[in-house]
């Protein structure tokens, strides 16, 4: 069994310098040893004794990296990744995993029939809320789930000059924070029977979609996802309502904060201080009365993706983000643009990836 697997990055981007290299480094068993970049000193002074190449071929053509990871813009995952696998290498690619279904699809059988691990950087799966939200489902804690709203909203009035908020194929806010809505949405409750989504340029000389309200149809359960980049005054995270009680929770998990800041994963790192609040029944008597109490927040853990990544390339466990899973993710990022193409509600296909927690 191999215990340490080589890591070349593509790129180094926001991504690549705030999320994967400091993550991949703090994974004992995985080691960085290139970055493909156009500016090379920009990456020996980040990151001395890691080899620069100049393009990504330069890291798929290296008989020394296992594992290719790239975080670069949506509508480069696709050939990247193909490249990548077709010389024989693992691939991480960061969320969504492509820019449409049938690109994902093609990735996916690639590397089932080459033998080798694929996966998408699904990170808000750590989250510290998500992950004390699961844990509240699946014990019953909430009862049967009826309504269920998850924002992410930013305040980011000037449009800047990035790729993100360009009108090209992966570019706007439904591409960036849709992926992560549903994915979370999708681990909780499975796959919908029906989607909605309502698409909006609300900044001034805004280029691209900058908010978005999605509706996703199940039996006897109403799912609002929503993000925004013009909303100063903070927003529930969750607001979660069910036959026994409520549990809502303000502010973002805080690694992406402290990975911004340049710090390190270390213990207690994920913690979040800002607990969520539940509100349940003193007895189980109607006339019970309703008490509200702080919930402790688990702590998110970033780590335990590239962990998980690991393991698997070692044969220990499986894939921390199976293809299967992201591909449904992707299934609703589409059929969410029909539906706002269409000004309608758009079915999901019998059969699609399903899970339910609850």
């Amino acid at each position: 069994m191999t215990e340490h697997f080589s890591v070349g990055v593509v790129g180094y981007g926001f991504a690549s310098q705030t999320f994967h290299v400091p993550l991949i480094q703090s994974t004992p068993g995985l080691d960085l040893v290139a970055v493909s970049s156009s500016d090379a000193g920009k990456v020996q002074a980040a990151l001395p004794g890691v080899e620069v190449e100049a393009k990504p071929q330069g890291l798929f053509a290296r008989d020394d990296i296992d594992l290719v990871v790239i975080p670069t813009p949506n509508e480069t995952h696709f050939p990247l990744a193909k490249a990548a696998l077709a010389a024989g290498k693992h691939v991480v690619l960061d969320k969504p995993f492509t820019v449409s279904v049938s690109e994902a699809r093609q990735l996916k059988a690639q590397a089932e029939g080459n033998e080798l691990l694929l996966s998408v950087f699904h990170n808000r799966r750590w989250d510290s809320d998500f992950m004390t939200l699961r844990g509240l489902l699946a014990d019953g804690t909430l009862g049967r789930v009826v309504n269920f709203e998850s924002r992410f909203d930013r305040f980011r009035p000037e449009v800047r000059d990035r790729w993100r908020e360009q009108p090209k194929p992966g570019g706007g806010i439904w591409y960036d924070l849709g992926p992560h809505l549903l994915d979370q949405a999708r681990e909780l409750f499975g796959m919908p029977r029906a989607i909605f989504l309502d698409l909006a340029n609300r900044r001034d000389n805004a280029k691209t979609d900058d908010d978005f309200l999605a509706l996703l149809d199940y039996d006897s359960l109403r799912v609002s996802l929503k993000a925004s980049a013009l909303v100063a005054e903070p927003t529930p995270r969750f607001a979660v309502h069910g036959t026994r009680g409520s549990y809502v929770k303000f502010g973002l998990d805080p690694q992406e904060d402290r990975l911004k800041a340049g710090e390190s994963p270390a213990p207690q790192w994920g913690e979040d201080t800002r607990h969520g609040s539940l509100t349940l029944r003193d007895g189980e008597d109607e006339e019970s009365p309703l008490v509200s109490q702080e919930h402790p927040t688990l702590p998110g853990d970033y780590l335990a993706y590239y962990q998980g990544i690991l393991d698997a390339l070692r044969g220990d466990a499986t894939n921390p983000v199976e293809t299967e899973g992201a591909l449904a993710t992707m299934v609703l990022l589409e059929a969410g643009l029909d539906s706002y193409r269409q000004g309608r509600w758009v079915k999901l296909k019998e059969g699609s990836p399903s899970k339910r927690i609850g």
